[in-house]
């Protein structure tokens, strides 16, 4: 049974930085590329970035590129994203999850392994 456990939200102020870890569980974490969404109220749930299984390929939302970086360690299972410059418009609930590949894939549909998410607040 593979879980993923998201940590390391909270409530900081424009301008200022987050780091959001997602352990994972179950099954063979290196072996996947992972991801990670996220989802504002009243909208659409989005990609934010996602990395391949070695860590050697990225890719990110255009609205995130420059501030966040997402990052893994095989060694401890662990996706991490680094986000800095927070703007109150990355307000949202934060989602990690396991692709169906090793690719570090765009589209929610190849993934199919989620977390719970954890808030992020960011206040003007």
């Amino acid at each position: 049974q593979v879980q993923l456990v998201e940590s390391g939200g909270g409530l900081v102020q424009a301008g200022g930085s987050l780091r959001l870890s997602c352990a994972a569980s179950g099954g063979t974490f290196r072996s996947y590329g992972m991801g990670w969404f996220r989802q504002a109220p009243g909208k659409e749930r989005e990609f934010v970035a996602a990395i391949s299984w070695s860590g050697d390929n990225t890719y990110y939302a255009d609205s995130v590129r420059g501030r966040f970086t997402i990052s893994r360690d095989n060694d401890k299972n662990t996706v991490y994203l680094q986000m800095n410059s927070l703007k109150p418009e990355d307000t949202a609930v934060y989602y990690c999850a396991r692709g169906i590949g090793t690719y570090a894939y765009a589209s929610h549909r190849n993934y199919n392994y989620w977390g719970q998410g954890t808030q992020v607040t960011v206040s003007s």
